[in-house]
């Protein structure tokens, strides 16, 4: 069970919606505003792809391979939309970083998963 299964379908599916609305925006605001921030940019997208394919499993545990293959498009789109705006710039480096939030997402499901399994093992 992800961590965020437990709340209602409505909510999840409202919180992913909103998350990738919020994440797209903030990615595309011009440079020059402050942002919110970890410290560190590629903390950044690695902590919001997380809780994006936290949120994606939740809503869709069926297809969680499905969900993190269309959030790594997400994160590819992102990266060539900034290249279209004045104050941005898409990289390579901060869709890896979108990445690697989702394989420590993905890490953490199996974990999940795998212990669920042992405690169900007679």
């Amino acid at each position: 069970m992800n961590v965020f299964q437990r709340l209602p379908r409505r909510l999840l599916l409202a919180a992913f919606w909103l998350a990738l609305v919020v994440i797209a925006v903030l990615a595309l605001l011009p440079a020059t505003m402050p942002l919110p921030s970890t410290g560190w940019d590629k903390a950044n997208h690695t902590l919001a792809f997380a809780v994006l394919a936290l949120l994606g499993s939740a809503c869709w545990p069926s297809m969680n391979g499905r969900v993190l293959v269309a959030l790594a498009a997400y994160g590819g789109a992102i990266e060539i939309a900034q290249t279209f705006t004045e104050t941005r710039m898409g990289e390579w480096i901060d869709w890896l970083a979108d990445v690697a939030g989702l394989a420590v997402a993905a890490a953490y499901l199996a974990w999940k998963h795998r212990r669920r399994r042992r405690r169900a093992a007679p």
